[in-house]
């Protein structure tokens, strides 16, 4: 049996994963945001605890194309469902209801309008969590005590490690000449 003395514990180096920075308020939020974007970061960023008006364009944010997906999702389920009725009713089973024809559309109306509005909600729903990386069980930002008031009053921006020559202590400089206080590493073991 091995004493503990003759243990050894090998420490695994935690790896720099970005910089977080706490800001005071919205303005000084939304224009720290619009100087990262000037500057030509990509992989940032900002936390707050309600929407912000303008936050997209100040950070050069692309338009989302969640409403494509619902769109095409909406038409999907229309078409499949006029087609569905129409199969079951002049092809697959036909029988002549009230002297009606077999592709009688205007009775198809309600199941129409139902299979529209559930296969764009389920687009809805599954292409914002696909677009937003969700569900998403861990970030290094949670790692950080301050960042809890990210829910309650406080304002952040998070850079991420991209890979291209990324440098804590650049980006750490950076984020403080534009207001960032509590200036932190993000590390991820």
């Amino acid at each position: 049996m091995m004493e503990l003395s003759q243990m050894t514990v090998t420490k695994t180096s935690a790896r720099t994963v970005g910089v977080l920075a706490e800001f005071a308020d919205v303005g000084s939020l939304l224009t720290a945001a619009a100087k990262m974007r000037d500057k030509g970061y990509k992989n940032f960023d900002c936390h707050s605890p309600f929407a912000i008006h303008g936050m997209d364009s100040a950070m050069g944010a692309k338009r989302s194309p969640l409403g494509w997906i619902v769109g095409i999702a909406a038409i999907i389920g229309g078409s499949g469902a006029l087609l569905m009725q129409w199969w079951m009713s002049a092809v697959d089973y036909p029988i002549i209801i009230s002297g009606k024809a077999f592709n009688s559309f205007q009775a198809w109306v309600p199941i129409t309008f139902e299979l529209t509005i559930l296969l764009s909600a389920f687009g809805a729903v599954f292409g914002m969590l696909a677009l937003s990386g969700l569900p998403r069980l861990y970030h290094a930002v949670f790692s950080s005590d301050r960042f809890a008031k990210a829910t309650d009053d406080g304002f952040f921006i998070s850079v991420e490690e991209d890979g291209d020559g990324f440098n804590v202590e650049e980006v750490t400089r950076f984020l403080e000449s534009i207001g960032g206080k509590n200036v932190e590493t993000l590390t991820e073991a």
